[in-house]
Order: structure tokens, then sequence, then C-alpha cells
């Protein structure tokens, strides 16, 4: 017990450590109160031993606690995951929600059965944590399901990674117009995606993986809101972003499999965005 308690004090003191870097360096595109530190208990969270292996792995690339705190997130909020794919911030939202909060998960839709598979997936794991996770409130969203949580309940919606599969699905607008409707006046939309070039016209089916920041700025806005910050805690000047399969080419996906795998692996995950939108209070 004490040597757990030890490790993760040390994990949280290294987390400390990496939120005040990155506060100092940076640069939001709009203006916005100073994010503070992450909280003890989000700190907490990510540094909980039950985590997966392969998703800690991944925190040195997505920075979850930073990311988060960027969002002004707290525990006794309630919290809307978008298509959570493998469960990446499930793991820790659920165990920071769990006494205090209400979290609900906007599962992919079903009727694709690469995706129907995952869903399965997600379900038989986070079955298996339920006790570590807590209570998650599962909704579902996808073309013509977009009640991803009671009108006017949330305090913060969150996707990561998401956009660029509902733009080549036709109905991105759609989803955003959801996310307004669930949060609450004063509510904030949390959007992490690829960010594409600037020197190219924005693919409206987003083909590459890849989503322009001034095109997703676009679509908030049309949608109702208001951007209020940003970071650039996930940006990747190494990532060119003319790969021979878009974004899936580097990690954590690999798509050439051994193919300059070495090579691709030293550049990392792809350039990403973080972008902080409000719902008008009034």
């Amino acid at each position: 017990m004490n040597i757990r308690i030890s490790r993760l004090a040390m994990a949280a003191s290294a987390l400390v450590v990496l939120g005040a870097c990155w506060l100092a360096a940076a640069t939001p595109a709009a203006a916005a109160a100073p994010s503070a530190a992450p909280d003890a208990a989000l700190i907490a969270a990510v540094a909980d031993p039950g985590r997966s292996a392969n998703f800690v792995a991944r925190d040195k690339a997505r920075h979850p606690a930073e990311e988060l705190t960027v969002f002004g997130i707290t525990p006794k909020m309630t919290v809307v995951e978008l298509w959570p794919g493998g469960g990446y911030w499930t793991e820790i939202l659920g165990p920071y929600l769990k006494n205090s909060g209400t979290y609900y998960v906007a599962l992919n839709a079903p009727g694709d059965p690469e995706e129907d598979a995952g869903t399965r997936r997600w379900r038989e794991r986070m079955a298996a944590e339920q006790p570590r996770l807590g209570t998650i409130h599962e909704t579902m969203l996808g073309k013509d399901h977009y009640d991803i949580a009671p009108a006017g309940s949330a305090d913060l919606v969150l996707t990561f990674r998401n956009l660029h599969n509902w733009m080549d699905d036709g109905y991105a607008e759609d989803v955003l117009k959801a996310a307004f409707k669930a949060l609450k006046p004063g509510g904030i939309f949390g959007i992490e995606e690829h960010r594409g070039r600037n020197d190219k016209p924005q693919d409206p089916r987003a083909k590459d993986g890849y989503v322009r920041e001034d095109y997703t700025i676009a679509l908030a806005k049309k949608a109702g809101f208001k951007l209020v910050g940003s970071s650039e805690i996930n940006a990747n000047p190494k990532d060119t972003k003319d790969w021979v399969d878009g974004v899936w080419t580097l990690p954590p996906t690999l798509s050439q499999k051994d193919k300059d795998r070495d090579r691709y692996l030293a550049i990392g995950e792809a350039d990403n965005f973080v972008l902080k939108f409000q719902k008008p209070k009034h």
C-alpha cells in the first residue's frame, strides 16, 4: 500500500511540473482566463495504476491532465464525451467524475460493422472496470441520432479527434448543434482534432483525417458557439500532413505497418489543435 501511494505521489508531482511548463508555453488563439494547474483529483485519475498500459504510454503525446484543465473541468460537472473510441479518456473521466459528477458517453450509433465491434469492446472493457469507473450513462450519436444528453444539462461536452469522421459521414454540423443543445448556457464545448494545412483548401469530407483550425472555428460559430480559448499542448511541427495514407500513416495507427515504421514513430502522433468554445450565457 505504501509503495502504491509513493508511486502515485511521484506521478502526481511529475504532472504538476508538466502542467506548469505547459502554462508558460501555451499561446491561446482567443482571450480567456489563464488556466490553472491540473487539480489533485485529475492528477490522481491520470496517475491511477488501473489505467491500461497502452493508454498510459500515449500520455506524453496527449497530455490528458493539461488538456482537460484547458476545458475547465471539475469533479462536480455533468460531462458528455462523444464517441469514446477505445476508452482512453473514459478511463480518466470515469474515476474523476465518479463521486460527485455525472458522466454521459455518446456511443457510435449502430449500423457500421467495424464501429459496432468497437462499441462492443468498449462496453466489455468498461463493464469489467465498473467499480473503478463508476456510473456511465450511455447515449447514442450518429446520423439522425443526436440526443447525446438531456437538453441544457451538460457543463462540458468533449470530443477528441472525431470531427473528421463526422465530416466524412456528412453530419458534422448536426453533431455541433447537438452539443450546443445539450449544454447549459455558459457551458463549454472542447474539441481536439488533427490540424490541417492552412495552405490547402479544406476537403469537406476530410478524407485524410485533417481539419483546418479556421474551418473548425467557423463550424462551431455557425452552431452558435463562441471561441474562448485554445492550446498548443498537442502541437507537433514534425507532422507535414502529406502522408501516403493521411493521418493514419502516423502513430498510433501506423497504416504502413513495417514500411518506414521507425521514421513515422520518430515523427510521433499528428499535429493536433485544442479549441475551447462556449455556449453564450444569454
